[in-house]
């Protein structure tokens, strides 16, 4: 029997314009393969709308994707609108008011792409990061006081609560011991006294339920440097919203490039529908020449898949991957290669059907 997916689609801005149809294709080539029809619904929501409109999206907005099995998003930002705008207009409230608090993030070296660290292997460097999306250090406690006086001062506060803690902690000892049994959690509380020792309590007491998990905290500092020096070593990290952010891009260096590193924003309970979308950003000063890298974005169609249940999909997507990038030399300008982003498309398929 034929399994149907309504999916909403967010383009966005810049390169999302042009990576979201090429994961479509693939996401529709694999569907035929395994019996899955995917249904799609785009949205303009962008920065190009917020300078027509004076918003990323309607405020009805988690109403018109409620209803979604899953949200695809290309990227949000432009040059002419502030970060903090296109964030929290758009990818925040989508993340907060559907409860996605884990963000995950794969990394792996495929062969044929060398990574830029001495040592980082195809087939030895494959781990995952999870994020803790919702909370954290990404708060909207705070605010400016005194502007334009020589006593100006901003404050930001970060909010660490047990509740939300624990759950994305949960999710990876779970993660790490479907995996290969090692669990790494990011920390700082030699030198943040509060809301870090407060983690690591927490990891602490999440530890004794997953007996077949070995555990271990670095601190963030240490820890990147043990990223970029044995990369092979790590199998699921886990760490705050912050942390989470800056050590799965450098993650993503390490595997070669950040246009081949996929994310998916989870609601574990499956509540709310799940948001995916490629980490490489909008990247402006390459949209429009039709040579973005779709890699990221197509992998991330596969953990789309994988979530939707359709483990087997997704395994063709990975595997159609890692065997074009193996046997072919086609490769977009980011990697070296001379391909746009239709003929590494095209390319793909071959390996998918």
């Amino acid at each position: 029997m034929t399994t149907h997916h309504h999916i909403a689609l967010i383009p966005g801005d810049g390169i999302g314009r042009e990576v979201t149809p090429a994961a479509c294709v693939v996401l529709d080539a694999v569907g035929a393969r395994h019996g899955i029809r995917f249904r799609y619904d785009e949205f303009d929501w962008s920065c190009a709308r917020y300078r027509e409109l004076g918003a990323m999206m309607p405020t009805d907005g988690l109403e018109r994707l409620r209803h979604h099995d899953a949200i695809f998003l290309g990227a949000v930002g432009d040059p002419g609108v502030p970060d903090h705008i296109s964030l929290w207009g758009l990818l925040i409230p989508i993340r907060r008011g559907f409860r996605q608090y884990v963000n995950l993030r794969p990394i792996k070296v495929f062969e044929g792409v060398p990574s830029p660290v001495r040592g980082a292997e195809a087939g030895a460097v494959d781990f995952v990061v999870v994020r803790e999306n919702v909370e954290g250090e990404y708060s909207e406690i705070g605010g400016r006081f005194n502007r334009g006086f020589a006593e100006e001062m901003a404050v930001q506060e970060a909010v660490f609560t047990r509740a939300g803690v624990t759950k994305v902690l949960e999710y990876a000892f779970a993660l790490a011991g479907a995996r290969r049994g090692r669990l790494t959690s990011a920390t700082k509380s030699n030198g943040i006294v509060h809301t870090l020792p407060f983690w690591d309590e927490l990891v602490a007491e999440t530890a004794p339920g997953h007996p077949g998990v070995r555990w271990e905290q670095e601190h963030i500092d240490a820890l990147c440097a043990k990223i970029v020096l044995e990369p092979a070593r790590f199998d699921v990290i886990v760490g705050s919203n912050l942390f989470g952010d800056i050590l799965s891009d450098l993650a993503a260096a390490v595997a070669g490039g950040i246009g081949l590193a996929p994310a998916a924003n989870l609601n574990p309970e499956r509540e709310f529908p799940s948001m995916f979308e490629p980490v490489h950003g909008s990247a402006p000063d390459i949209a429009g020449r039709g040579i973005a890298n779709p890699l990221g974005a197509i992998w991330t169609a596969g953990l789309m898949l994988e979530h939707l249940g359709h483990a087997e999909a997704a395994s063709t997507v990975e595997g159609a991957l890692a065997e074009l990038l193996a046997r072919t030399g086609i490769r977009t300008p980011d990697l070296g290669g001379t391909a746009s982003t239709e003929e590494f498309t095209k390319a793909l398929l071959e390996f998918v059907r």
